[in-house]
């Protein structure tokens, strides 16, 4: 697609049963908004500019965030009342594509195959057309003896068409290429019908202007799926990761169970890796080469190194370095960032901690607001106090430092490098380089006492 297109999304006040107070291309689709998944395409297609026209007071304009080129239709309703409240930005380009913000599956190659029968044309408008859905509700192309395309019939009033269009297969789903300036010019002459000016109306408008229009049939129907209800959106969302799982798979990517697994639009994986039974992953997450992720893992906006095992695992917002074990049954939260060759065992959570490089806390752990050291081991039940009421503090434990089981390290405190504290310590006061911190009572032993028990039981 040439530089000088433009593409116009048609986002502004769209119909919707979707029994939603969220506007219709705003619902998520693979964690992605439906517009973006258009957005996406147009791009992806090599579109120069892309614009969304909105509605004010909507809330898509907002959400859109400034991600793309906005034109709001503040007057007029319809498709062609807002391709013209867009009518600045089509001026002068050399070709401008109309496409409807509800249809998320249209894919760049639906788009390119598009505006090359429009240019091999020569034709002032190009419809995408398909005869392999069920024609209800979409608007008829009526033919002419040429094969040129004489009229579309709009079928959102049934009554309005006659048997014998009801009766033609071949339908659009609101995806076209025009050329500008006889776009506005017929759009300008366009009467309402019903309140409405409606894009379609410039077919014979173009035709008794002796331009040329005609029809780019394709069997690419996803592209013409268009959203409508809760369930429409539920059918887009398992087409949607049809697709993504496809594509990662082409990259090298291995699913043991991809009836099971979750992965949204905008989540990287890199070659060699295995996703197991039950992966879930979401938004920002990217995963390195040559992992292992799963069976029954979470990620959300995680980063993940190479060569990193996770098994049943939660990670949000974190950092894994690489050659990492997670789990089973970590749950790293936000903050955290694991040194490579790290180990994050069986029942840990850690949050907003730095964990060194081969590192290690196996097992039935928590460890908040702490730095620990390249090389430390945290024994069992390693717990790091790190909230007094008030406000959290930090925790440092030293480079190949040792933790004893079910240690409480109650911060503020520091364990120094290469340092020890002795099995069930309360350590409340720093522990220097090389020491051993012991904070317990010592122990007393009862004489006599299972002998005592036993008596008192029987009186």
């Amino acid at each position: 697609m040439a530089r000088d297109v433009t593409v116009l999304i048609m986002a502004a006040g769209q119909g919707t049963r979707m029994r939603s107070a969220q506007p219709k291309v705003l619902h998520p689709i693979c964690g992605r908004p439906m517009l973006l998944w258009v957005v996406e395409a147009a791009r992806q297609a090599g579109a120069g500019r892309v614009v969304c026209v909105t509605r004010p007071g909507e809330g898509v304009a907002e959400r859109l965030d400034g991600r793309v080129e906005v034109a709001e239709q503040v007057e007029g309703e319809g498709t062609g009342a807002a391709v013209l409240a867009a009518r600045e930005a089509i001026q002068g380009s050399d070709a401008v594509v109309v496409l409807s913000g509800d249809h998320p599956l249209i894919s760049a190659k639906a788009l390119r195959e598009l505006l090359a029968t429009h240019d091999g044309a020569d034709a002032a408008a190009t419809i995408l057309t398909t005869e392999e859905l069920d024609p209800a509700g979409y608007g008829r192309i009526v033919r002419a003896p040429d094969g040129t395309v004489e009229r579309i019939v709009e079928t959102k009033h049934p009554e309005d068409a006659t048997p014998e269009e009801l009766a033609i297969r071949e339908i659009t789903g609101g995806t076209y290429a025009f050329a500008p300036g006889d776009l506005l010019e017929a759009l300008d002459a366009v009467p309402e019908e019903r309140g409405e000016r409606y894009l379609t109306a410039v077919v014979p408008v173009l035709r008794e202007r002796g331009r040329r229009i005609v029809a780019h049939l394709t069997a690419d129907t996803l592209s013409l799926f268009g959203i409508n209800t809760r369930a429409d959106l539920m059918e887009a969302e398992r087409l949607a990761r049809q697709r993504i799982l496809r594509e990662h798979a082409l990259a090298g990517v291995t699913f043991s169970a991809p009836d099971t697994v979750t992965v949204d639009a905008d989540v990287e994986i890199g070659e060699d890796t295995t996703i197991g039974s039950g992966v879930s992953l979401h938004g920002a997450t990217r995963i390195g080469r040559g992992c292992h992720v799963g069976p029954n893992t979470t990620a959300i906006d995680a980063a993940l190194g190479d060569n990193v095992t996770v098994s049943h695992a939660v990670m949000t917002d974190c950092k894994v370095g690489s050659d990492v074990t997670v789990g089973p049954f970590a749950y790293l939260r936000p903050g955290t960032d694991v040194g490579d060759g790290a180990k994050v065992g069986t029942y840990v959570e850690i949050k907003n901690s730095r964990i060194g490089a081969g590192a290690k806390v196996p097992h039935l752990s928590y460890v908040g607001d702490a730095d620990v050291g390249e090389g430390a081991n945290l024994g069992a039940s390693s717990i790091t106090a790190n909230y007094d009421g008030r406000r959290k503090h930090r925790t440092k434990i030293g480079r190949g430092a040792k933790t004893g089981i079910h240690t409480s390290l109650v911060a503020p405190v520091s364990v120094g490098d290469d340092a020890y504290t002795g099995a069930g310590s309360v350590i409340s006061e720093d522990v220097p380089d090389g020491a051993l911190g012991i904070a317990r009572p010592p122990q007393k032993n009862v004489e006599g006492y299972a002998e005592r028990i036993k008596r008192e039981s029987s009186e």
